[in-house]
């Protein structure tokens, strides 16, 4: 029986393991095709894309679904990382929720029992039934032998030892991505593996779950419309999280919040009001705010629920928010576009010309007042279409706060159509336009060293004047002039003529292969036939070439 044991062990991991690729080289080669204009029937537009987008995003949701807990996860960060996937298929995962079937109440006892050891005896009362199951935990709800209503989250059995598996491979896989030069182009496969792996295990270890909500409660004590159920901190271990029982109504039952009374369009400008302290106040923010995360309590206070992922704004981003804020209200691409590559948004040594372009137009179309209802989807809209394939690594925070902060623009939309977010967010980004930080000495300082690098400048100078000079006279001085729209047309003339003569050639090689098929040894025809084929392959890169070059030319100077 033993042997057995240790012969299925390897076989369950290699079948697993397989199971995984066959996913991962069909993504792959989906994301290929889908990229290939002449692969859409009837020609490529948006429309064609966008509906081709949704049909994959759905497909790949299914199979991570499929795959389980560890992939599930992995979906939800994909969902914050627009430079990774299509946006249409971010826009799908980000409302995959991790909805699995619940283990049973003899495991989740069992489990309990082992974790709190003599301390179990203080539980009065134990629901059979979950409130919910997720694919790491589910929660039951409990009464102490004080009387006090708490739950329990409580994770699955031999959940670590397949996390660990799964994210063997995910390393495997991003390793042979990143040896393949048309994927690695400005990504780091491996470093996103590594980061995706430090945050999953993470999520196993519920004592960190604990101190991130205890933190998050701490942030609100003061707020009396903010609830945050608090830790108790003697019956938490590693895998049994125990939290006050907080009950509350789903943000999005609407029925039900008519039903109490509740006025769903103050709910979302509580919402909206609590992210935005949270992103400029305090810089930790609850980072999974689906609708399952968020209730609403008797009297009208938002609770939050699920303190797993947690996200934090780093110090230099956040001391260069109030100058992105005044740049973007100013609509100053320069000085946006040098912000972004000072905190490290935009990837180094890269054309800055179509990406200025594509900030204005987004300057331009989703902050031009008066501004329309829906300002947050319409901006994550365009931020997605920004970043995919571009050279901006928006940071992951960033992205959850926008889907947060559109959640509970959608709530106040369903029954307000002149819901506005951006006068909810006036009193929090005015602040950030006037001073970008709290140190009233700032605008001297500022002042001082402009003109200390101006000095500078003047300083070195007569020096850098004089070695021009002297190089001129050696004739060592090289002009280099470079002319984007020459070049362009230039490539595009030469990609013109190769295109025409491979076509010529391509007829030429039909025509003998359709001579020699008709002759007495019709097998001579593969010789044309495969001579055909390489050159077929030239073709058809040199299209592609075209209709990328075609799509920069689309795009608003």
């Amino acid at each position: 029986m033993i042997y057995i044991r240790l012969w299925l062990e390897p076989l369950k991991k290699s079948l697993r393991a397989l199971r995984i690729w066959i996913v991962v080289l069909r993504l792959l080669a989906v994301l290929w095709w889908d990229g290939r204009s002449w692969s859409y029937i009837g020609g490529f537009n948006v429309k064609n894309q966008q509906a081709r987008q949704r049909l994959r995003a759905r497909w790949l949701t299914k199979e991570l679904l499929q795959l389980g807990s560890a992939f599930i996860k992995l979906g939800q960060l994909l969902s914050a990382r627009p430079d990774v996937l299509p946006s249409g298929w971010v826009l799908e995962l980000a409302d995959l929720q991790d909805k699995v079937p619940a283990f049973s109440f003899h495991k989740a006892q069992a489990l309990l029992k082992n974790e709190l050891g003599f301390k179990f005896s203080e539980l009065y009362d134990l629901d059979q039934k979950p409130l919910g199951a997720a694919s790491l935990a589910q929660v039951h709800r409990a009464t102490l032998n004080n009387g006090r209503q708490v739950v329990f989250k409580i994770q699955r059995p031999g959940l670590e030892k397949l996390f660990r598996l799964d994210l063997e491979v995910m390393q495997q896989v991003a390793g042979i991505l990143q040896h393949n030069p048309s994927w690695n182009k400005g990504r780091d496969w491996v470093a996103m593996a590594k980061e995706c792996k430090r945050v999953l295990l993470r999520e196993l270890d519920f004592r960190i779950e604990a101190q991130y909500a205890a933190r998050f409660r701490q942030q609100f004590l003061e707020e009396p419309r903010i609830r945050i159920p608090k830790v108790i901190w003697e019956l938490s271990t590693q895998r049994i999280l125990c939290l006050d029982y907080l009950p509350g109504i789903k943000i999005n039952d609407q029925k039900a919040l008519q039903a109490s009374k509740i006025n769903p369009i103050k709910i979302a400008e509580i919402g909206a009001e609590s992210y935005l302290q949270q992103l400029v106040n305090y810089g930790f923010f609850h980072a999974d705010p689906h609708p399952g995360n968020l209730a609403v309590a008797e009297d009208g206070a938002l609770i939050y629920y699920d303190f797993g992922m947690m996200g934090q704004i780093s110090g230099i981003l956040r001391s260069r928010i109030g100058s992105m804020v005044r740049a973007a209200a100013a609509k100053d691409t320069s000085t946006l576009i040098k912000e972004f590559q000072a905190t490290g948004l935009i990837a180094p040594g890269i054309d800055i010309g179509p990406v200025r372009r594509l900030v204005r137009v987004m300057l331009q179309e989703a902050l031009t007042p008066p501004f329309s209802t829906n300002v947050m989807g319409k901006l994550s809209g365009d931020l997605y279409e920004l970043v995919y394939g571009k050279p901006f690594r928006l940071p992951v925070e960033l992205i959850f706060v926008i889907r947060a902060l559109s959640t509970f623009e959608g709530v106040g939309r369903s029954l307000d159509p002149s819901f506005n977010l951006m006068a909810i967010a006036k009193p929090y980004l005015i602040p950030l336009m006037t001073s970008s930080n709290s140190n009233p000495n700032d605008l001297l300082n500022e002042l001082g060293r402009q003109v200390g690098v101006l000095g500078s400048k003047a300083v070195a100078l007569p020096k850098r004047l004089d070695e021009s000079l002297e190089k001129l006279e050696q004739g060592d001085l090289q002009l280099q002039i470079r002319m984007g729209e020459s070049d362009r047309q230039l490539r595009r003339l030469v990609n013109a003529q190769m295109s025409s003569g491979q076509s010529i050639l391509l007829g030429c090689l039909a025509i003998s292969a359709a001579i020699l098929g008709s002759s007495d040894k019709p097998i001579h025809a593969l010789i044309p036939i495969i001579a055909a084929f390489p050159i077929a392959l030239g073709w058809l890169k040199l299209q592609i070439k075209a209709k990328r070059d075609e799509k920069i030319d689309q795009i608003p100077k």
